[in-house]
């Protein structure tokens, strides 16, 4: 990686192509998350997303100690976990059990998103007596304090913090968005940042800000961004626009509220050119050629200042998604750099 000051991770929302279930979702994750193991890549995160006809990954949690357990070196974690659907202790028992599972290697990346549409997260909700109410500060307080036993002795949980399950140290604790709240959340409580660029393009002053009001905290002690961007590499340009077609066509339906599973490339082409206003809404997708990837990477970690990248993609064909991570690996030299390390 001469050159290159950034990491590079994958996040993989765990696709369902047409066609296909759940099931066949679920074994391209660990098929891909061992190759990114193989191919230097430097962490491996799991999606949440409810109710999808498109997204098999409903609970990083449950995918995380599988994935670990399939990998041998890189670390592994939520992108991530919806914490105002779940108990802080919860939460806190969960990830100090998967880092016993794999010691040293957990991530516990955490959202305030719903990952859903609202009547998916009133259903998630114990309480159906009334809405939640938007107390995530507190609950991250709560959470962190549990894992790092900072409750004060007087607190009526306290006697829990000492519970949880022990030997494999302290899950990374990452703080993930595309808001200004979750900037200043992170920044406020010395907490890793990641920015979901692929949701949400214009970032960058964000991650300017957070570095801007940093507080060193025990976890950390400098500023640290990350940026989750989409991205799509294949032999040539033609074939990684080609790629593209079906997830745009997949997110065109879903913000018409008509979601559907990941559709072949053909479908998508057709229903791409039958209605073109789509092509105006496009996201931010850094695709083509392995150079020219990595020249739109470089420019994307530069823009936010950003010490690592994190991948994503939706394609239909698991074959040609894995292919994007090997090419961009071999464009890197990611396990070159990964064994000298």
């Amino acid at each position: 990686m001469a050159g290159v000051t950034y990491r590079l991770s994958v996040l993989d929302q765990s696709p369902i192509a047409a066609g296909t279930t759940a099931a066949d979702a679920l074994r391209n994750t660990l098929d891909l998350a061992r190759a990114a193991d193989a191919l230097g890549y430097h962490r491996y995160w799991l999606a949440e997303h409810h109710a999808s006809r498109s997204l098999a990954g409903v609970a990083p949690e449950a995918l995380i100690g599988p994935v670990a357990l399939a990998t041998e070196r890189i670390r592994v974690g939520s992108g991530g976990v919806m914490l105002p659907h779940y108990s802080p202790f919860k939460v806190a028992e969960t990830f100090a059990m998967l880092s016993a599972l794999a010691p040293g290697r957990i991530d516990l990346g955490l959202g305030r998103a719903p990952g859903s549409d609202q009547r998916t997260a009133f259903a998630l909700q114990r309480d159906r007596s009334r809405r939640m109410p938007n107390d995530f500060p507190e609950l991250l307080n709560e959470l962190t304090a549990y894992l790092e036993q900072t409750l004060p002795e007087d607190h009526a949980f306290a006697p829990l913090q000492h519970l949880l399950p022990t030997g494999g140290g302290v899950p990374e604790l990452w703080m993930l968005g595309s808001s200004p709240d979750s900037a200043m959340w992170a920044a406020e409580r010395g907490l890793p940042y990641c920015f979901a660029d692929f949701i949400n393009s214009d970032g960058a002053h964000l991650a300017h800000h957070y570095r801007r009001n940093f507080r060193p905290s025990a976890r950390l002690a400098e500023p640290h961004v990350m940026a989750a961007i989409w991205t799509i590499a294949a032999p040539t340009a033609d074939e990684a626009e080609r790629l593209a077609a079906p997830a745009r066509m997949m997110f065109a339906h879903l913000i018409q509220g008509t979601p559907i599973p990941v559709p072949p490339i053909e479908e998508a082409l057709a229903w791409l050119e039958a209605n073109p206003h789509v092509s105006r809404h496009r996201r931010r997708t850094v695709l083509g050629t392995p150079m020219q990837v990595r020249n739109g990477l470089d420019e994307v970690a530069a823009e936010y200042g950003a010490d690592e990248l994190m991948l994503v993609n939706i394609l239909p064909e698991h074959a040609a998604r894995r292919r994007s991570y090997e090419l961009l690996a071999a464009e890197y030299g990611l396990a070159q750099a990964a064994e000298a390390a």
